[in-house]
């Protein structure tokens, strides 16, 4: 917060922090795209060989980009705009 507030004092006004940006971004993809895609739009892997009973991996690439050109209204170049 310390930086951005420098640059945009609503930031420190708001207490608007990295960690808010974050959750408030994964809560819309979450929404929009389902936990499976947030999921994966987070950077999150299942490691150490634990399986949960219900499959959190994204079915493809494409989804994780499909989320982010939605989220940022610019063309991602593993999509296209024709399905969302």
């Amino acid at each position: 917060m310390t930086r951005i507030g420098k640059q945009l004092p609503w930031v420190r006004t708001q207490q608007v922090s990295i960690h808010w940006i974050r959750h408030t971004t994964l809560t819309w993809v979450e929404r929009n795209f389902g936990y499976a895609v947030a999921h994966a739009y987070a950077g999150h892997t299942d490691s150490g060989g634990r399986r949960s009973h219900v499959d959190l991996r994204a079915r493809q690439p494409v989804e994780v980009a499909a989320a982010l050109a939605a989220l940022t209204g610019e063309p991602h170049p593993l999509t296209t705009t024709e399905g969302w």
